[in-house]
């Protein structure tokens, strides 16, 4: 497993993308494909540690392109490039085990700070939601189960401790580690944690990182 292959159908979004990616270097080598045929030449010779993936790839399409690139690279973990209204991509995106999405204009810190989060995660077949844009307002989806959130929901405010908590997880620190820079038990910390993975609509550290740098809650 190496580096990140960014797959996008657009010359001018891939290029950029590609000189993006190369800038954080736990996601080197950097390697680009323009269709799924060549995403999957690429993943056969070196799997990738990450995939930044078009919503929408032309034929065969983002999903047949996930559903191909699990039986080269099944730990791959594949992040959709897609805005608020590809809903009916992403969801199939989803179902088939995509890590989330992104927006296609993302940029370097938010890539690093994910990329160091997929590379500590191990992919699941949980998928991860996709990440809500928007203002917060009061909690709205509190109790509510984070795979039943979609695009244009918006999350729950966090609170101060939660996003001290996010901060130290944007870091690269573990809960123990969180927790002795905060004071806290690490059982205490990993309940902040999973209450602003619910409030965010997100299932792992990657994504909540996401979407708060992508939200600008944490820098």
């Amino acid at each position: 497993m190496a580096g990140v292959v960014v797959c996008h159908g657009s010359s001018s979004v891939r290029e950029r993308l590609v000189v993006t990616s190369i800038g954080v270097p736990s996601l080197a080598p950097v390697r680009a494909a323009a269709s799924a045929d060549e995403l999957l030449a690429l993943a056969r010779r070196i799997p990738p540690t990450v995939v930044l993936l078009d919503a929408h790839l032309p034929a065969p399409g983002p999903a047949e392109a996930i559903r191909r690139l699990r039986t080269v690279a099944p730990s791959a973990a594949v992040v959709v490039l897609a805005g608020p209204d590809d809903g009916e991509a992403l969801d199939r995106a989803l179902a088939l085990g995509a890590r989330g999405f992104l927006a296609p204009d993302v940029g370097r810190a938010e890539l690093a700070a994910v990329a160091a989060h997929v590379q500590a995660s191990p992919v699941t077949s949980a998928p991860l939601v996709p990440q809500p844009v928007g203002p917060a307002p009061a909690a709205p989806y509190e109790g509510r189960p984070a795979t039943s959130l979609r695009p244009g929901d918006v999350p729950a405010q966090l609170t101060k401790r939660e996003i001290e908590v996010l901060v130290g997880m944007s870091h690269g620190r573990s809960n123990a580690q969180i927790g002795q820079e905060l004071y806290l038990s690490e059982d205490t910390v990993k309940t902040h944690a999973r209450r602003l993975f619910r409030k965010l609509g997100a299932s792992d550290r990657a994504q909540a990182v996401a979407i708060g740098l992508r939200r600008g809650i944490i820098d």
